[in-house]
């Protein structure tokens, strides 16, 4: 190898070396190609804008520089999942007593509109509900992932039409994730598992709320 070929090559590595491992790794809003490579936002990140849909196809919009309330944020694949299902039964009496701690405490999940509600095994269960179909939230929080052909083949094996239930045929799922938002916009807490059949337990979800509220993330600067 000449010097010309040794000074590229060791100048290559240099920039490799640079480069921040979100760079190497793509974008953290990228849909990614499975969902252990989700790019989730953390604690101290904020939030971002999106927009999304309620179940009667109205348009919502969240804007974490105009927040009068903190807000719990749960990511579910849909209502055809019943790990979906056992945990949104799971969490409803910390979805009661985190509303009468002062949060809005939202699910989102790709289903479409139309079958947001009805899909679910109980579809009378009262939780506030949007779809993210377009996955601008689920993209915006970086855990949009692909699902691969073969998945999607055993899925309709089971019954279960990703683009029927979506309305899109991107094929993409969220990780299962919690995040809960502050007033100020920025994410205080975050729970994401690449396992779809682990999810967060509600005492956690709970202990963390009771947190924020008691400002334990600000202790330090206090001293």
């Amino acid at each position: 190898m000449n010097r010309p070929d040794r000074l590229f090559r060791r100048l290559a590595l240099c920039l490799l070396i640079a480069l921040p491992a979100t760079a190497l790794a793509g974008e953290r809003t990228d849909i990614h190609e499975s969902a252990e490579m989700a790019q989730p936002l953390m604690p101290g990140m904020q939030a971002p804008a999106f927009a999304v849909r309620a179940a009667d196809g109205a348009p919502f919009d969240f804007d974490p520089s105009a927040m009068e309330r903190p807000v719990v944020l749960t990511f579910f694949r849909g209502g055809w999942c019943p790990y979906c299902n056992l945990h949104l039964a799971e969490m409803r009496h910390a979805e009661a007593e985190l509303r009468e701690l002062g949060f809005d405490v939202w699910f989102l999940s790709m289903d479409r509109p139309e079958v947001l509600v009805d899909s679910l095994d109980e579809p009378d269960i009262g939780y506030t509900l949007y779809s993210d179909s377009a996955l601008e939230a689920t993209r915006g929080f970086g855990i949009a992932f692909k699902v691969d052909d073969s998945t999607v083949e055993r899925y309709q094996g089971f019954g279960i039409d990703l683009e029927d239930v979506s309305g899109e045929d991107h094929h993409v799922l969220p990780v299962p994730a919690t995040f809960l938002i502050g007033t100020d916009g920025v994410i205080n807490f975050a729970y994401a598992n690449p396992s779809y059949n682990v999810r967060l337990h509600p005492d956690v979800l709970l202990a963390a709320a009771k947190a924020y509220l008691a400002d334990a993330d600000q202790r330090l600067k206090r001293k």
